[in-house]
């Protein structure tokens, strides 16, 4: 990836079109919230591959991010990030998911590279269609 400056950040082209990064939201996305998605999105993709593996594939899966803490003064690094997963799938059970949880948690690069850096909070329920 390259990044170029420009007015109001950087950009970057990517084969989805121009991805922009700002410390404005007005002008593009702000750089803790690229690093919130990342971690919310790959535990979600995770998440799917070990159900699919368990043989309990999801019919939906939906990731919400509940808080973000940041510091107030450490230039405003993440502190904490809280996700709560809901995941519709017909086989998917209580008795089952803190395995599933432990499991993404284990296998999700982004939360591995933050793990002791940030509080990542990960609760979940199961939803219906």
């Amino acid at each position: 990836m390259n990044f170029h400056m420009t007015k109001h950040g950087f950009d970057t082209e990517t084969e989805f079109g121009t991805l922009h990064i700002s410390s404005n939201e007005e002008k593009g996305f702000r750089p803790y919230q690229l690093m919130v998605a990342s971690i919310a999105a790959c535990g979600g993709g995770v998440m799917r591959k070990v159900l699919d593996k368990m043989r309990m594939p999801a019919e939906d899966i939906a990731i919400d991010v509940k808080e973000v803490v940041r510091s107030q003064d450490d230039a405003s690094r993440l502190m904490k990030i809280h996700l709560h997963f809901t995941v519709i799938g017909s086989n998917v059970t209580d008795e089952k998911m803190p395995r599933i949880m432990e499991l993404t948690e284990k296998n999700c690069s982004m939360l591995q590279s933050v793990m002791g850096c940030i509080d990542v909070v990960k609760t979940y329920e199961i939803g219906t269609k």
